[in-house]
């Protein structure tokens, strides 16, 4: 069987698709080439009402570009909407939500076997335990995922991921461990430990572990494999996590923070645990112990009852934490979360508007970050030959880098930086 598979959303959701792509290569299935997959798969997203517009896109993509083609959807939009994704087409035989991936794959080869349908979504709130999956990837890729925490406990008003993930639910050390030896045997030169929200890890074992001893399990556990972080609540960066960090020895310089907002005001009405203050404080800490380091953000634009001013401050705010990149989404208005029912809706064409406008205030300090790095030696970790004898990776703070060189895929080189092209450093190895 000959399958295709479109994965939109987190690094989660990248994870769990590769754990498929594993389980349908040990059972003899190979991806397809040219149109020819009998079998279509969709990992999809719930984040923003565009998510999960896309994600139905790419069913209704794939199938064209299939022909005959049975359809096999996952995920959080289908977890949230099981009987719309189920809609799509006649060709959607398999309709599953966020838990039970190896029963997915199961039922997608049953569908193309037998064209036997089968719907099947849980109570996220009832989930236990974290989902046994093979982590890692496909022969060919240098990074890997290891997905240790899945569920968040937040409940911001604006989110509907905790309805449709569930509770913390976290890896034991000791599989954290076993996992992250095994893809440093298997040859992975880097390693992302990521997570619905991983600042949570440890809530649920109630041992008193928290994230940073699954960070120090893993970087003990491989040494030869440099770690990247997924995405972090500001709260969980103290100076004692931070201390931590350093002494392990193979932490990549880039770090994600939840931000949201800029204004103190809305932070509120979001429901988020921390104010400006906390959060600047998070920065500091790591520009401390990680020099050169690599910020990113996410940003809401628009949120209800967001003022111009507050918009303002949002924008000030962003030019005073000079972010490497930020994500930025104009509000979504999500079914079954409290920020739905708030008055002061702003338009469509007000929120993207403010969404444009924080996007150029980001590019500007992305620029100035990459600009910043011409004359600096990064350590790169190359994935793709980009030309013939061109190859580039990315920096351990994230950067894309592009360098000559001959048959460098899975390698690791220093690269001095000379110029950079739009969003791409250009150096040479030394």
């Amino acid at each position: 069987m000959k399958y295709a598979i479109v994965t939109l959303g987190c690094k989660v959701n990248q994870y769990e698709t590769q754990a498929m792509e594993q389980l349908l290569a040990a059972r003899g299935h190979t991806p397809a080439h040219s149109g020819n997959a009998d079998l279509v798969i969709v990992n999809t997203c719930a984040v923003t009402a565009e998510s999960v517009r896309k994600s139905r896109q790419a069913v209704r993509r794939l199938l064209k570009e299939n022909p005959g083609a049975v359809a096999a959807i996952c995920g959080c939009a289908s977890q949230l909407r099981p009987e719309e994704a189920g809609a799509i087409s006649d060709a959607v035989y398999v309709v599953y939500g966020s838990g039970d991936r190896a029963a997915f794959v199961d039922a997608a080869e049953r569908a193309v076997e037998k064209r036997a349908a089968e719907r099947r979504t849980d109570d996220p709130f009832r989930r236990r335990e974290l989902e046994p999956l093979p982590a890692g990837a496909l022969e060919g890729r240098a990074r890997a995922y290891l997905k240790i925490q899945d569920g968040c406990d937040n409940f911001c008003s604006y989110c509907v991921i905790p309805y449709v993930r569930g509770r913390v639910r976290s890896m034991p050390l000791e599989l954290v461990a076993a996992e992250a030896a095994r893809l440093e045997r298997e040859g992975f030169r880097e390693l992302v430990l990521t997570g619905i929200e991983i600042a949570s890890y440890g809530k649920d074992l109630r041992d008193g572990t928290s994230l940073i001893d699954a960070v120090e399990t893993a970087a003990r556990a491989a040494p030869g494999v440099r770690m990247r972080l997924g995405s972090l609540e500001p709260t969980v960066v103290t100076e004692e996590f931070c201390r931590r960090l350093t002494a392990c020895g193979n932490i990549c310089r880039q770090f994600h923070l939840s931000l949201q907002s800029g204004c103190d005001r809305t932070l509120r009405a979001m429901g988020r645990k921390y104010d400006t203050a906390r959060f600047t404080r998070s920065c500091a800490y790591l520009r401390a112990a990680f020099p050169g380091c690599a910020l990113t953000a996410d940003l809401i634009c628009g949120f209800p009852g967001e003022r111009g001013e507050d918009f303002a401050e949002t924008l000030d705010f962003l030019r005073a934490m000079a972010f490497s990149a930020v994500h930025v989404f104009p509000y979504s208005r999500r079914e079954g979360t409290r920020a739905a029912g708030l008055p002061e809706q702003l338009s469509k064409a007000e929120k993207e508007a403010r969404a444009a406008r924080a996007a150029a205030v980001a590019a500007g300090t992305r620029r100035d970050y990459l600009a910043a790095q011409q004359g600096e030696i990064l350590p790169v970790l190359f994935e793709t030959e980009a030309a013939p004898g061109e190859w580039q990776g990315h920096s351990d703070n994230y950067c894309l880098v592009r360098a000559r060189g001959e048959a460098l895929h899975g390698i690791m080189k220093n690269v001095q930086i000379s110029a950079f092209d739009g969003q791409i450093l250009i150096g040479n190895i030394v």
